[in-house]
């Protein structure tokens, strides 16, 4: 008798039990349901927000892309006698010189080698801003790539683990330090520094811009190939070890190789982030946009053209309009770098290593 009651409580439990484990059940799938739901809001706000800015860019850089511009006065640009326009053709570089009012420019205007927005004839030619983003990324990636990847193949295969623990957090703690204060050491000591030692003609130089691109680049590339490095199965270090090879060899020779698709993707995002920097290139290159390829001249990149000259320019004027016209080319850049990231390392690289082609 006495067993009978005990068997009901024990099913009552039982039945409890589940209850309460189907209702945690729901209500976990629940908050599942809220945080997936949660992220692709978020990713698709994220999409349509570069979608918009990149279209409102595009607009605003459109009458040069169309070959056209408005300007200030077409009444001034009628006073202008035929010497004056002849002289303004020949310091444009284009059959249509920017004058004033109702004026226009071909595209070859723009490949000019004069950026003088502000003389009495504009010439935008970006030609030099060119040179000067080239040479500083050049200089910068350069300098960061050996460092970054030798440092992280010492904290993958040869650093004590409390070496990595300390090395690694401090270094991606730096991809976070303000660029402004990074251009300020450079523009502050490093070019006093470098001047002093290697007697610089030009104190702000590409090289110094370059030395301090590195410094923002490096946290980038070095915990990307970290990773990347750490990724590439034990098996391969092991069979290497065991067939003879020195531990250098192993990790020069077969992990290096083998992560070769995580580091080059590495190497593409320190390159957007080098090419379009701006307050290290604005304070530590002399932002001077001088068409020469010699890395000790002073040089002016596509983004601090922008910040240095956005603040200043009239709303509407094919200064501001050329200005815009170089945040595209930014756009359409960093869209390259990430297309080429995406699909040649997924569907080269990564098909070459594991042996698919």
């Amino acid at each position: 008798m006495t067993d009978q009651p005990q068997g009901k409580q024990a099913s009552q439990i039982q039945k409890a039990d589940t209850s309460s484990l189907s209702l945690v059940k729901k209500e976990r799938r629940l908050g599942e349901w809220m945080i997936e739901k949660g992220i692709y809001v978020v990713s698709t706000l994220s999409v349509i927000f570069i979608f918009l800015i990149f279209a409102f860019v595009t607009r605003e850089a459109s009458p040069i892309i169309g070959h056209t511009f408005s300007g200030e006065s077409s009444d001034a640009a009628s006073t202008l006698s035929p010497e004056d326009r002849t002289r303004a053709r020949e310091i444009v570089g284009s059959d249509y010189p920017i004058l004033l009012h109702d004026s226009k420019i071909a595209i070859d205007a723009l490949l000019h080698d004069k950026w003088e927005p502000n003389s009495a004839y504009p010439r935008y030619g970006i030609w030099p801003i060119i040179i000067g983003t080239l040479k500083s990324t050049f200089v910068a990636l350069l300098i960061a790539v050996p460092l970054s990847i030798l440092a992280a193949l010492y904290t993958a295969f040869f650093s004590p683990v409390r070496i990595r623990e300390t090395i690694k957090p401090i270094i991606e703690l730096l991809a976070g330090f303000p660029s402004v204060v990074v251009g300020f050491f450079c523009l502050i000591t490093v070019a006093t520094f470098a001047q002093t030692v290697f007697g610089f003609e030009f104190r702000l130089n590409s090289v110094v811009g370059g030395f301090g691109l590195a410094l923002a680049v490096i946290p980038i590339i070095y915990t990307l190939s970290e990773d990347a490095l750490r990724s590439v199965p034990d098996s391969l270090q092991e069979a290497a070890l065991a067939l003879g090879a020195t531990k250098w060899q192993t990790s020069y020779q077969i992990m290096l190789p083998a992560a070769t698709p995580g580091i080059f993707a590495a190497i593409l995002l320190g390159l957007g982030r080098a090419f379009g920097e701006t307050m290290i290139a604005l304070m530590a290159m002399g932002n001077a946009p001088i068409p020469s390829w010699d890395v000790f001249d002073p040089a002016r990149t596509f983004a601090s053209t922008i910040g240095a000259e956005m603040g200043e320019v009239v709303f509407g004027s094919s200064h501001y309009h050329v200005l815009f016209f170089l945040g595209v080319v930014l756009f359409v850049f960093s869209f390259g770098i990430n297309f080429i990231t995406e699909f040649y390392i997924k569907n080269k690289l990564i098909r070459r290593f594991r042996g698919n082609e």
